[in-house]
């Protein structure tokens, strides 16, 4: 099946500037503050090939271009009147044999792409692609052929899957929703949705000659202050005959504050802008008021995952690491869409060369790395990790430039050093243990990806970088007698804080033996004195913490705490952050702006992740699930039960106080796993049911 492709990277880098170039607050422009690159202006295609018989070939292009048949130009012909598309198609006819195609596109506004369709030569991922940067490169990303001085790699793709149907015409599905409620105010109407919602505000047969004046809201606190709400439009109309009207731009809100002076309208409406996915990931257990948390949870996720995954809908709607990173990790559980993963990591890489950290965040270049690793271990996707090694190696490399005396990292001019919106001190000077750690992981995830590819200077490399960092955050950070790490050093001299980060992440890495393990579940984790974190973002790693260390019945009263306080204040989707100890408007409150928080946030919704993999207990044990663990936790709960997506299909599972039900269905007859509970270990196989009995 043909399909439209272009240069790796290009689409998602063009795509994420036309997106979160869209922020705005209070009608004024308000763009990232990192380097934007932009897509390559000119391209070259190339496939090789060898045909039976002679073969009509039709080409559409996103760009002017030229065509070569064995080294030689074309002169192209149109064919008209093929299709709705705007596009001119052009037709070639190739001769039986063997043959080399190249197509060259330049196009400045939109990214070079083609869709060639014939009835063996097709666009696909097989065709090789370049912007002439003078080596050859085959499809494992080895330099294989140096002759010609061109750097050719495998194509980018995704589903634009018709020839009227090219990258450039990308946009998200809309549905039309129904206002919920409707109620006069001094000046104008205010409008409910009913929950936090994502779209376009339409007015039905709108007329007259006048001002229309939208305030967006979060909350009917926001909508109503129009001088301090963070989202507003303003529109002039002189309009005689009845029309309607959609804003051109979507917004966030739940509620919206309308002032139409002079104009009439017979109704308003919404439509819903939204990334078509499916919910694959399921889960219910006895608990109603965890049911609902997943539900929000799911709904949020939802809202955050759209062109790429964001951080938050109203604010910033930016694509952010390490907000990223753990909603990868939720879709895992629920969506299991590999594209919005890959997108979202080719967009926040850029291209070469490396002049800052992403999103100019030192912790968040390492999450980067780490998301990498994560999306090898759930998807298995070696072709990923060929393609793209090279922005890998070259990211290290700027990382490694940026080592002090000590080989460690640390803020320099221009670095933002973010950790957390903590509502404690902590120093972010010198040298972090929490930075650290996560910069051996990344050199971990770089010795992995070396291995994969066949690369085996670079493993021993970073596999020997990674161990000798690995020393020296013992020997600096590690302190016995507090039994955990503290939080910084500067000029070689120890800091006496413990933060909860690095204790958090040396457990979810397994960097600790069972005794250090024990002390830092004791004097951080369970330690009613410790430092407590009040974000949604670090709340995800902590909980994942007490869950792997078999505190299941804990992490469910925080779930019910934290998540269940949220929706007691009249959440509709989960926040950017919630302390319970604020009340009334102070939860609308944050960076020193009364409506500055925002309401629908992707960290939110860990729960997802959470009850997946910690209390259905599914996770992979090998890349791609090719072998699977399944270790059901009921914590205080009667029964659980849900499913699990997998790169081949699904994981069932079922448990109360007295059975387990385990359906694995799959397309890939070899896949299994083990199921564990108690001490028994029982062997699971691919499409069978199982029924066990759990012993007292």
């Amino acid at each position: 099946m043909p399909t439209w492709i272009w240069y790796p990277g290009d689409f998602e880098i063009c795509l994420g500037n036309a997106m979160q170039n869209r922020r705005t607050e209070r009608g004024a422009f308000f763009p990232p503050f990192w380097k934007m690159d932009s897509h390559y202006v000119l391209v070259e295609f190339s496939k090789e090939l060898d045909l039976q018989e002679s073969e009509e070939v039709v080409i559409f292009t996103e760009g002017r271009a030229n065509v070569k048949l064995d080294g030689q130009l074309l002169g192209l012909r149109v064919k008209p009147a093929m299709t709705e598309s705007t596009l001119s198609p052009t037709v070639i006819t190739i001769p039986a044999g063997k043959h080399k195609l190249n197509i060259k596109v330049h196009n400045q506004a939109n990214v070079p792409s083609i869709y060639v369709e014939g009835k063996t030569v097709i666009s696909d991922e097989t065709w090789l692609v370049t912007y002439e940067d003078k080596e050859w490169i085959d499809e494992s990303g080895k330099a294989s052929d140096t002759s010609s001085g061109t750097v050719y790699l495998n194509t980018g793709r995704w589903n634009f899957n018709t020839p009227d149907n090219p990258p450039s015409k990308f946009k998200l599905a809309v549905q039309p929703l129904p206002v919920v409620n409707s109620e006069k105010q001094a000046k104008g109407t205010l409008l409910d949705f009913g929950k936090e919602t994502f779209g376009y505000v339409k007015f039905h047969n709108l007329k007259g000659n006048g001002n229309l004046n939208l305030y967006y809201g979060e909350s009917k606190e926001e909508a109503l202050d129009t001088e301090k709400g963070e989202t507003l439009d303003k529109f002039a109309f002189d309009q005689k005959e009845p029309k309607d009207f959609i804003t051109p731009d979507s917004r966030a809100f739940r509620y919206v504050y309308v002032e139409d002076n002079q104009l009439s309208y017979d109704s308003v409406s919404m439509l819903y802008e939204y990334l078509p996915l499916e919910y694959k990931g399921s889960f219910r257990s006895s608990d109603e008021l965890l049911n609902k948390i997943w539900d929000i949870s799911a709904y949020t996720l939802h809202l955050t995952t759209r062109e790429f995954f964001i951080d938050g809908i109203k604010r910033d709607r930016w694509v952010w690491s390490g907000d990223a990173l753990q909603s990868y990790l939720m879709n895992y559980y629920l969506f299991f869409d590999s594209p919005s993963v890959t997108r979202t990591i080719l967009n926040l890489r850029g291209k070469d060369p490396v002049t800052s950290h992403i999103n100019t965040i030192m912790d968040y270049t390492f999450y980067w790395f780490i998301s990498i690793y994560d999306y090898y271990t759930y998807t298995g996707d070696k072709t990923f990790i060929e393609q793209h090694y090279p922005r890998m190696q070259s990211l290290m490399d700027y990382c490694l430039s940026r080592t002090n005396a000590n080989g460690m990292m640390e803020g320099l001019a221009g670095d933002w050093v973010f950790i957390d919106w903590a509502d404690f001190k902590m120093s972010k000077a010198g040298e972090l243990s929490l930075e650290q750690l996560l910069f051996y992981r990344s050199l971990e995830t770089m010795a992995l990806c070396a291995d994969i590819i066949g690369n085996t200077d670079d493993n021993i490399l970073y596999k020997k970088l990674a161990e000798e960092l690995q020393v020296k955050i013992f020997d600096a950070f590690w302190d016995k007698e507090k039994g955990a790490f503290v939080h910084n050093r500067e000029e070689n001299l120890s800091s006496e804080q413990v933060t909860p980060y690095a204790n958090i992440f040396a457990v979810l890495f397994d960097y600790l033996d069972a005794e250090k393990t024990q002390d830092v579940k004791q004097s951080v984790l369970l330690n009613p004195n410790a430092l407590k974190i009040t974000t949604p973002y670090m709340r995800f790693y902590e909980l994942e913490a007490l869950c792997k260390l078999g505190e299941h019945k804990h992490v469910l009263k925080e779930i019910r705490d934290y998540w269940g306080g949220m929706l007691k204040e009249g959440a509709t989707s989960f926040w950017e952050k919630y302390n319970p100890d604020e009340k009334g408007t102070e939860h609308l409150a944050m960076y020193g702006r009364p409506y500055g928080k925002s309401l629908c946030h992707g960290w939110g919704a860990s729960p997802l992740y959470l009850f997946g993999k910690y209390y259905l207990g599914v996770q992979p044990e090998t890349p791609g699930y090719k072998t699977f663990s399944i270790r059901p936790e009921l914590g205080d709960l009667e029964w659980i039960e849900g499913t699990v997506p997998t790169p081949t299909g699904e994981i069932k599972v079922y448990r109360d106080k007295e059975q387990i039900k385990v359906f694995v269905k799959s397309q890939s007859p070899d896949m299994e796993g083990y199921l564990y509970y108690n001490a028994d270990k029982i062997k699971i196989q691919a499409n069978k049911e199982y029924i066990i009995q759990v012993k007292s």
